[in-house]
């Protein structure tokens, strides 16, 4: 019998020293992440008002190991926190993530089945799955002069303004915009 038979599954077994500092490291690293956020983002973002503190706390510290000290202990406020939660509205906002890009990717195939065939199909269902879309018309208006756009073949003005839109909408619905 080994050690390791007397646990049940692998909730029961013990963390590893390097485990435990691994995690640490990456909630110091999710904190620094925060720290690099503007204020208007980080207004965005769900935490607690300890975190709050220690991350406006840190524009005050300019020596090198207070800075490092500080972000250890940012990095142990972390550990209360639904860090998960914070770390996916980091990532919406850092342009180099996978989630942003899925984002991107997401509106672009939105806006060509927008201007597509199905176009009046397409624009009732999205409409159905974005009812806070204030200005319909405006929204019309892009798709048609993108449709006319496609049609002629020339420049890509009015499909990156309807891409532009929807992107503010999704923005807007996600939290990510005023």
């Amino acid at each position: 019998m080994t050690d390791f038979d007397q646990f049940d599954n692998e909730e029961d077994i013990p963390k590893s020293k390097t485990q435990i500092k691994r995690e640490v490291e990456a909630l110091q690293d999710l904190g620094k992440k925060l720290l690099s956020l503007s204020k208007n983002q980080l207004k965005k973002v769900e935490m607690s008002e300890t975190l709050r503190e220690a991350i406006e706390e840190d524009g005050r510290i300019k020596k090198h190991e207070a800075k490092r000290r500080h972000l250890q202990y940012i990095g142990k406020v972390m550990r209360s926190e639904d860090h998960e939660t914070i770390a996916q509205r980091v990532a919406l906002f850092d342009t180099t993530s996978a989630a942003y890009n899925k984002l991107f990717h997401q509106l672009e195939i939105k806006r060509d089945q927008l201007i597509g065939e199905n176009s009046k199909d397409v624009l009732s269902q999205y409409l159905e799955e974005n009812p806070e879309v204030e200005d319909i018309q405006l929204l019309r208006q892009l798709i048609r002069q993108s449709q006319k756009e496609v049609s002629q073949g020339s420049n890509t003005t009015n499909r990156k303004k309807l891409f532009r839109f929807l992107r503010e909408a999704e923005e807007r619905r996600l939290g990510l915009k005023d």
